[in-house]
């Protein structure tokens, strides 16, 4: 004990003299009486490991290797250091910058390797000063501990000075969606015209940073692109101009048209800003670059709507789609019979939706929607097979029919899992897609699409030569119409297994043959796959309402993915709530003390096994 003492004694000098003294004698007298000390104590322990008995020299012999490393650590410390400098007049790090830099990392290495196991070895020699007989196990066990404990420092300490020289930011989580998605490239690719971006936001802003990279992306897309960062602070009257009240803004100008979006200076403050950057900078490109336009929700008949008026539609909504709309920069209206929906279709209609309708159309509203398809309009037709209406009324001009009967598999998904009961057969998904361009990210994602109870689209055996119709998503192979709704396949009254056609994608081209004149149609079977309640879950339907509405209005081109990390709520049933709190609150603490009693009760059997075989 008294060596290692005198080891940690010249260790505190040598500290002293090389980190609190700044007289240079001083300094000198201070670090060589611990340097001397060091040598002392080593010398000593050799001596003593020399007279000692053959019990306990192995120990001592280690204490030796010990202090020896010790020492060795002060040399290394010595060449690395100014001491070493003022002496041979040169500095290794000048000379060997390499050599300087392992010496800086091996000295307090052999340090920590050689102090650590002392001070266990001597804790644990201690304790067995008084004792009849050492115990090699103990000491060596102690040994041990101390070169564990040394080497697990040594390895947080190297992890750490490498982190620090390797500084290197890595994006693994919530910053991702910071960056360009596919559909705003493409969209900034596509301006014919230059476009400005003003970020308003100060030095020192660390959000500004994610910002500045953000934008940074969608300038390699398009030369028409300019990017410029201003002080709000330092730039007064050019962002009066602009008509910025303050940084943390993103302005956005093309021509005499501006949109502004406001992130804020900090990250932590600007966190539900930056999850949809992505998805608002597309918005505001959209609002100045593309003038506004105008689709037509038909109403009237029953159809889904955005917030139900009453309580009699217990479907769910269609907000979504009508924000997607919004955000995509077109005006929605709701289009009746008294808006002129049995005459004529409005001529700014840009598109007309039909979604869910729960009634037939009349004659002269039919009329009116073929007049338009004829003049190259665009249709998207969501259709319901629960109330048994075939709608012949706007599919037949279309070259479609529509089997009123929901479809039923006995795979709840595109893969795998069946369905937890027989009503829920008619829950359906799949992944098979055509390559027409409505469903092109669905094919490359192969992502399923989610449909709850949608009917058969077919094509008629005969209709006008001049329409293309590609069924873009088909169901499963296996799946029938289940005609008497008993949700099994009886084989007879008329059901059938087959791959049935749930999305066909109908165009027209016009005699001019231009795309913006072509007739462009989407039928669905199943409306509930665009509504809310699906649409906020399933990724495949995202898919599906934002690539088909682009081909259905001839932005195709723009079709790709929009980066958003906006949280998607958990929704669980009565029964799976029950099951999850008497979960969590009794049966998991009960299984972590049955494993306690278990682990005990094995302990104390094989200790006393263990002790009658000793006997």
């Amino acid at each position: 004990m008294l060596y290692s003492i005198l080891i940690a004694i010249g260790l505190m000098l040598g500290w002293v003299g090389e980190r609190i003294v700044e007289d240079p004698s001083a300094r000198g007298v201070s670090s060589g009486l611990g340097l001397v000390l060091v040598i002392v104590a080593l010398v000593g322990r050799v001596m003593l490991a020399r007279k000692a008995p053959d019990t306990t020299r192995k120990i001592h012999n280690t204490f030796v290797l010990l202090h020896a490393a010790t020492l060795t650590s002060l040399v290394l410390y010595f060449f690395q250091s100014d001491l070493f400098t003022k002496l041979s007049g040169a500095s290794l790090t000048s000379s060997s910058p390499k050599l300087a830099g392992a010496l800086a990392v091996l000295w307090p290495a052999a340090l920590v390797a050689s102090m650590l196991p002392t001070l266990t070895m001597e804790l644990s020699f201690a304790s067995m000063a008084r004792s009849p007989k050492l115990e090699d196990g103990r000491i060596n066990e102690a040994l041990l501990s101390g070169l564990g404990l040394s080497f697990a420092l040594i390895f947080a300490f190297t992890a750490q000075y490498v982190a620090t020289e390797r500084d290197t930011k890595a994006d693994f989580s919530y910053f991702r969606v910071a960056r360009a998605g596919d559909a705003t490239q493409k969209l900034v690719a596509s301006f014919t015209e230059p476009v400005e971006v003003y970020l308003f936001f100060p030095p020192a802003s660390d959000a500004a940073e994610v910002v500045v990279d953000y934008f940074k992306d969608l300038q390699s897309s398009s030369s028409n692109l300019k990017v410029t960062r201003l002080d709000h602070a330092l730039e007064p009257l050019k962002a009066k101009e602009l008509g910025v009240s303050g940084n943390g803004t993103v302005l956005i100008k093309m021509g005499g048209r501006k949109e502004s979006l406001f992130i804020g200076n900090e990250v932590e403050k600007a966190k539900s800003a930056l999850r949809g950057l992505d998805a608002e900078v597309q918005k505001r490109f959209l609002q100045v670059a593309k003038s506004r336009r105008t689709v037509y929700l038909t109403g009237g008949h029953g159809e889904r709507t955005q917030d139900p008026s009453n309580g009699m539609d217990q479907r769910a909504t269609i907000d979504i789609l009508y924000k997607t709309l919004q955000d995509q920069n077109f005006e929605v209206r709701i289009l009746t019979t008294a808006e002129g929906l049995g005459n004529e279709i409005p001529k700014d209609a840009a598109a007309v939706f039909i979604l869910g309708p729960g009634r037939a159309f009349t004659e002269p509203e039919a009329n009116a929607l073929v007049n338009y398809e004829k003049r190259g309009g665009r249709l998207f037709i969501a259709l319901d097979p629960e109330g048994a209406i075939t709608f012949e009324e706007l599919l037949k001009p279309l070259g479609l029919s529509f089997k009123a009967q929901p479809l039923a598999q006995e795979r709840g998904n595109a893969n795998v899992r069946p369905p937890p009961g027989p009503a829920d057969r008619i829950n359906i998904g799949t992944r098979t897609y055509s390559s027409h361009p409505a469903v092109t990210n669905l094919g490359r994602a192969n992502t399923p699409v989610l449909l709850l109870g949608a009917g058969g689209v077919e094509e008629l055996p005969q209709h006008p030569a001049d329409l293309t119709i590609d069924f873009s998503i088909r169901s499963l192979p296996e799946a029938w119409n289940d005609a008497n709704n008993n949700f099994e396949f009886d084989g007879t009254a008329g059901e059938t297994k087959k791959a049935w056609g749930v999305l066909a994608a109908v165009e027209r081209r016009a005699p001019s043959n231009k795309q913006e004149d072509a007739m462009r149609v989407l039928v669905l079977g199943d409306s509930d796959a665009i509504a809310d309640l699906v649409l906020q879950q399933v990724p495949g339907n995202q898919y599906l309402v934002v690539d088909g509405l682009k081909w259905l209005l001839g932005d195709e081109q723009l079709a790709g993915v929009t980066n958003t990390e906006v949280d998607v709520p958990l929704t669980r049933t009565r029964q799976q709530d029950t099951a999850w709190f008497y979960g969590t609150t009794f049966f998991a603490p009960l299984f972590v003390v049955a494993l306690g009693f278990m682990a005990r009760r094995r302990s104390k059997i094989v200790t006393r096994s263990s002790s009658e075989g000793s006997k």
